[in-house]
Formats: C-alpha cells, sequence, structure tokens
C-alpha cells in the first residue's frame, strides 16, 4: 500500500472536526499549502469599486494619492481612538464605587444555579440550562461550605462528605465508615456528629445532595416544600413506607396499604415525578456536543438533491509564490525541500478531492435507496446493507463502512449518522422486506398508542405486528425495545 493509498484512506475515515484537525496540521507543516482566502484579483477588483466609488464625490474629483490616502486613515484611526476613549472613560464613571447599604449580595452577584427544589413553570433556568454548566459538584458544594459558619472539625467532616460523593450526588459510603477514616485524627469523633454534618450538607444545593438512599433524597427534598402544598403528607407517606410498591407499579397494593384513592394516588405520584432522583446530574454535566453535517438534502422540484457542506471544511490550496521557486533541473537541498513539499500537498488536494467524491456517490446512492424516509418517515425505511450501496458505487464494503463512519446528512427530518439509513431485513408474509428500522419504529408507535393501565407485552406486539404481516419473535420484539430504551410492561403501567 502506496503513502498516497494510505492518506487517502486515513482522511476517508475521519469525521469533519478531525479532518479539520488535520488539515491545520497539514497547514501548520507544509509551507506549499494555504487557506484559500481573498484572492488579489478580488482585492484588486474591491479597491478599484472603493476608488471608483470616491472618484464620484463631488468633493473629491481627483483620485488620492499615496501619501494623502495614508493621512486620511490616521486621522480616521485617531478620531476612533478618540472616541474609544471618551466611552471607556463614561462606562468608568457610571459603575459606583460602593454599594448601597441595604443592596444584598444576590442583588449583584447571582449564582450558577438558583436554590430552588422543585422546577417553576416561570423559572428561566431549566433542567437542560443546568446539566450544560461545567462546574463539578465538588466544587459547588465546597463553594457553599465556605459561605457558611462551622467549626474546623466539623469542616474537615464536611470535606471528607464531599469527597465520597458519587456522580448522582449519592454518598458513596456509609457514616460509620467515614468515623473510622476518621478516628486516627479525631479519637474523640462521634457518630452523631457524623450525622449532624451530613444532614446540613444535605439541605445545600441541590437539594437532596448526600442522601444514602432513593427515600432519603426525595423526602428531602419534599421537606423543602411548603406544608400547603397538595397532597405532601400523602406524597411523603408513599415514598417513606411504600416506595418499593411505586417502583414496581403495584398501585392496586399502593391504594390499599397506603389508604388512597386513585384520584388522590395520581396527584401524589405527579407530585413525586417533580423531583430530582439523581440530584447531582444538575451539577454534573458533559460538555454538549456539536455535529456538522458533512452533505445536506433537499427536494427542488419534486427531485431530491444532495450537495457537499462546502462551508464544513477550510479551503486550501497550493501556494503560487513558493511553488514558483521550485526548478526542475536543481538539485539542491533547498530545492529537493520544496520539491517533497510541493508533492506532498498535491497529494494531500488530492486525497481531500477524492474523500468528498465518494462521500458524495456514497450519500448519493443512499439518497436514491431511502426516499421513502425522506418522504414519509422511519416507518417507510428500506432494507439497505454495504454490500448493496458498494455494488451501486463500484468499490469494496470496507470503503462503504469508513465513509459512513463519523459522517453526517441533513435532512428535512432532521441530521442523522450515514449510518443510520443502514438496517438488516425482515421477511414479510406477502414475500417482501421490512427493515429493522421501521419495525422500530411500528413498535414505538404501538406503545405510545397503547392503553397505559394495560400496556403491551412483547408477545402482544409479536401478534399486532404478525397481523401486519411481519413475523417477528418475541425476543426479537424485547430487542428492539430496549435498543429504544422502552422499558417492559409491568414498568410502564401508569394510572389514568
Amino acid at each position: 500500500m502506496t503513502p498516497q493509498l494510505q492518506q487517502a484512506i486515513k482522511l476517508l475515515q475521519l469525521s469533519t472536526l478531525d479532518l479539520q484537525q488535520e488539515i491545520q496540521q497539514a497547514l501548520e507543516s507544509n509551507p506549499m499549502l494555504e487557506l484559500e482566502e481573498s484572492t488579489d484579483s478580488d482585492l484588486a477588483e474591491s479597491n478599484a469599486e472603493a476608488a471608483s466609488n470616491d472618484s464620484q464625490q463631488p468633493n473629491n474629483p481627483e483620485k488620492l494619492t499615496n501619501d494623502e490616502e495614508r493621512t486620511r486613515l490616521q486621522q480616521e484611526s485617531d478620531r476612533s481612538n478618540n472616541e474609544t476613549e471618551v466611552m471607556s472613560t463614561d462606562w468608568d464613571n457610571s459603575i459606583p464605587t460602593d454599594l448601597p447599604v441595604d443592596t444584598a449580595w444576590d442583588d449583584v452577584y447571582q449564582s450558577s444555579l438558583p436554590p430552588s427544589s422543585t422546577p417553576s413553570s416561570n423559572d428561566d433556568f431549566s433542567s437542560s440550562s443546568r446539566s450544560t454548566t461545567s462546574e463539578s459538584l465538588q466544587s459547588h458544594l465546597e463553594w457553599q461550605l465556605n459561605v457558611i459558619p462551622m467549626s474546623d472539625v466539623d469542616r474537615i467532616i464536611a470535606m471528607s462528605i464531599i469527597d465520597a460523593l458519587e456522580d448522582d450526588g449519592y454518598l458513596g459510603c456509609s457514616c460509620e465508615d467515614l468515623l473510622e477514616s476518621l478516628s486516627s485524627e479525631f479519637e474523640d469523633l462521634e457518630l452523631d456528629e457524623i450525622e449532624a454534618v451530613l444532614h446540613r450538607i444535605q439541605q445545600f444545593d441541590p437539594v437532596g445532595v448526600a442522601a444514602r438512599s432513593l427515600s432519603e433524597c426525595l423526602l428531602i427534598q419534599l421537606s423543602q416544600l411548603p406544608d400547603s402544598t397538595p397532597h405532601l403528607s400523602s406524597a411523603t407517606l408513599i415514598v417513606q413506607k411504600y416506595i418499593n410498591l411505586l417502583g414496581n407499579h403495584d398501585y392496586v397494593q399502593l391504594q390499599r396499604k397506603a389508604r388512597i384513592k386513585e384520584p388522590e394516588l395520581k396527584a401524589s405520584i405527579e407530585l413525586i415525578q417533580s423531583l430530582y432522583p439523581k440530584p447531582g446530574s444538575l451539577i454534573q454535566g458533559s460538555e454538549p456536543e456539536y455535529v456538522i453535517p458533512d452533505v445536506s438534502v433537499k427536494k427542488v422540484n419534486s427531485r431530491w438533491i444532495v450537495e457537499l457542506n462546502a462551508d464544513s471544511l477550510p479551503k486550501v490550496r497550493i501556494n503560487s509564490g513558493y511553488a514558483s521557486l521550485v526548478k526542475r533541473a536543481d538539485n539542491s537541498s533547498d530545492n529537493t525541500y520544496l520539491k517533497n513539499h510541493l508533492q506532498e500537498a498535491r497529494w494531500f488536494l488530492k486525497s481531500l478531492l477524492s474523500r468528498n467524491q465518494t462521500l458524495m456517490k456514497v450519500a448519493t446512492q443512499i439518497v436514491k435507496h431511502q426516499q421513502g424516509f425522506l418522504e414519509y418517515g422511519e416507518e417507510a425505511m428500506k432494507p439497505l446493507v454495504l454490500h448493496d450501496i458498494a455494488d451501486a458505487v463500484g468499490m469494496h464494503e470496507s470503503t462503504i463502512s469508513r465513509v459512513t463512519t463519523q459522517k453526517y446528512m441533513h435532512t428535512p427530518r432532521g441530521i442523522f449518522e450515514l449510518k443510520y439509513f443502514f438496517s438488516s431485513h425482515v421477511s414479510t408474509a406477502s414475500g417482501g422486506e421490512c427493515s429493522s428500522t421501521a419495525i422500530r419504529a411500528i413498535i414505538k408507535k404501538l406503545v405510545a398508542a397503547e392503553n397505559p393501565k394495560k400496556p403491551l407485552s412483547d408477545s402482544k406486539i409479536a401478534g399486532l405486528l404478525a397481523e401486519q404481516g411481519i413475523k417477528v419473535a418475541r425476543r426479537t420484539i424485547a430487542k428492539y425495545r430496549e435498543s429504544l430504551l422502552i422499558p417492559p410492561s409491568n414498568e410502564r403501567k401508569r394510572l389514568v
């Protein structure tokens, strides 16, 4: 395998973000490559247009000389600097040196998270916006710990508790284990002191952190609600004594043991569901991942058109100035250096072109096979394997696999990875084929329309699919259901 082919294969399997880094490295290592920005001809045209506009002004009938032009630009720069200084001075004067006496700290500096235990309809901070913060749970709790009065011993205990927290906010060890680890430093330390500090931390934001169980976490959050909250007492009773029945969706036993009627039970469950079972997730959030589509698909005049996303990658070209320095008959070290880099630059540009052409061919064939999905949705997805596209474009299946990995297509139905359009098939009673993606869509549709009191079992779903001519085993239904993150029927049971 030649180095050129190795480079082409490497660029072919890179994602858009990785390819951007690869292009940047090539620009830094090869002087023959440069970014294709505004060309000299474009700059000359813009200058000529500007000169033409200046010549049309009545006060400037003649073209300015170079000295006059530099003088004018210098005057404009000085005037702009003076305006900036005036604006800066006005801004500095608008800031008071001292804050009013009755100004609260929160009026000036807002914390990253509001210390509320339940989401509010008019709260600007939703759970999704909270989870995007890059602050760690430990640092968030340590900040609160530093602004409350506490003895040195209690502060050391609090730091040990915070360090023992897991990502979801629960305490990863027992109070007895904390006592044993701190007994070498504090001989007279007792278990009651650790539990007292633990209860103080549990009132920190987010409320319910440092809980030792799900029941304790929810009870802490319920205790922070006003006493006038509807169905607070019944929700507290369910969480405190019958949380296992609630988790198993055994509503008949729950009503009988808690002596609660169905409407009150439904309202209590809604109150419990408004709480956060994993308070640490409100702080521990991963950075958002951005997807740049490689190709886009749109319908023009009843035809689906596939286009490459030209803005996703920087435009690279060979530096004509350095390339003109290469002399064919010269074998000096400097000329050899330029020759080698010029050849590498040509190979790199050819590999980029080959990548774009291959990506375009594969994307076009995918759109040709999956027009039903673009028109009608997932239920119209056709079975498609790598071999089908490989035969259509005249390439090996491994090449198609590289092209479809971490490459994305922007469609009117959203952004999808190219691998999303490939799926296995299931034979139908009429002799046709149905893709696994379409079966998943049908399962999702059936579950969405089921009776919450009597959810569909996997066997029942298999029977409904058989009525449509699609024969799928119950274990296959279970596999597809799990891939859709749909719980089993006993966990989907709800009160109407």
